[in-house]
């Protein structure tokens, strides 16, 4: 079956017809949500048992850090993120509270000051998911509407000399794809049609369609471009040099290893460009762009095996992305149970664990209508 079909999930359109009393109950029936990341129908589909469900349940139930998107390296989100699946499939109040308390720091206390784009596009992605499974318009009105404009101020705010958006569409690597998830997240909480638009087209050139979009700068070291004289993120299929595949390499992550040579010197900077990169096809995808999975002969794809290829497997933070290769192109790549979350993802190994059955036997209506 085409993969357009294949990655479409059911969304339903509910409508929200009851009022939250002053004091949630102790559990409830959670409330309806947009789905940018799963639908309430496949999220009811999901056990609550097994190590994967173990796993996000215990993080859900541990303290969470007090939000801060200035530093890059905390994992304060993808613990939000925990607290607000558990309570989309429990309704357990406390999970909610604590979601709360987090999306109120990131709206009121500026805790993305003092630090850089990378930092924000990791951390910005987890908590507007994180927004859109609570429910949070139907939940608290008034802090989605501050959190809406804290959002909107995200996408142009200067960091360290950048913004989020200039970050995406500059940034070739990692940055840019990080920033490119937290973007599309945004466009698509706001229900804002032409920055989504402008953020898939700026990730169809990332995946290499340079007539799409061709506006990302370079380093000087372009040893590792299939054609130096038109650099592209991700090299196009069939690309060879000295008789060595860099089909599907990505030469701004390759590069920070050194300049190309054979075996290639060991670097992780590909699978972090990765992460953002799987993150944000997925949120086009299910916003109403199901085709970026199949941009440039599966470009997402090429990228990792390219990395098996080269026996670079996914380890430690990276894990979680396998379970949506395997979920989206029907491949067997090793996938760790539970898989260790990573740097703006995780839980997929229970989100995408397939209990609803194969993705292929399920549609998908777009969150927001394409120009």
């Amino acid at each position: 079956m085409p993969i357009r079909t294949s990655v479409r999930v059911v969304l339903a359109v509910l409508v929200l017809t009851v009022v939250l009393p002053p004091h949630l109950p102790t559990t409830a029936q959670p409330l309806p949500y947009k789905g940018m990341w799963i639908s309430a129908e496949e999220l009811a589909c999901l056990p609550q048992t097994g190590p994967a469900w173990e796993q996000v349940k215990s993080v859900a139930d541990a303290p969470a850090d007090t939000p801060n998107l200035s530093d890059q390296d905390e994992d304060t989100d993808i613990r939000v993120l925990a607290k607000a699946l558990v309570y989309a499939k429990t309704g357990q109040s406390r999970y909610l509270q604590d979601v709360l308390e987090a999306l109120r720091t990131i709206t009121y206390k500026n805790t993305e000051n003092g630090g850089r784009t990378l930092a924000l596009g990791r951390n910005l992605v987890g908590y507007v998911i994180a927004a859109d499974l609570i429910n949070l318009p139907a939940v608290d009105a008034d802090l989605d509407a501050d959190f809406r404009k804290k959002l909107r101020e995200l996408l142009t705010k200067e960091l360290d000399g950048s913004t989020l958006q200039l970050t995406h569409e500059e940034r070739a690597n990692n940055w840019g794809t990080n920033a490119g998830a937290s973007r599309a997240a945004v466009a698509i909480y706001l229900g804002d049609q032409a920055e989504l638009a402008r953020t898939a087209l700026v990730f169809q050139g990332w995946v290499g369609d340079r007539q799409a979009y061709a506006g990302f700068r370079y380093g000087d070291d372009l040893s590792w471009q299939a054609d130096p004289d038109n650099p592209v993120p991700v090299n196009p299929k069939g690309a060879t040099k000295e008789g060595h595949s860099i089909d599907g390499a990505l030469p701004e992550e390759m590069r920070r290893g050194g300049a190309f040579q054979w075996p290639p010197k060991e670097t992780n900077y590909p699978w972090a460009g990765l992460q953002g990169a799987y993150v944000q096809a997925h949120l086009l995808a299910r916003a109403g762009y199901p085709e970026v999975w199949e941009w440039e002969d599966r470009a997402l794809l090429r990228a990792i095996e390219f990395l098996y290829a080269i026996d670079w497997p996914a380890e430690g933070d990276d894990e979680w992305l396998i379970w949506m290769v395997n979920a989206v192109y029907a491949t067997n790549f090793p996938a760790a149970v539970p898989a260790r979350p990573g740097k703006n993802m995780g839980w997929t190994d229970w989100t995408l664990s397939r209990q609803c059955g194969p993705l292929s036997e399920v549609v998908y209506l777009p969150l927001i209508t394409r120009p």
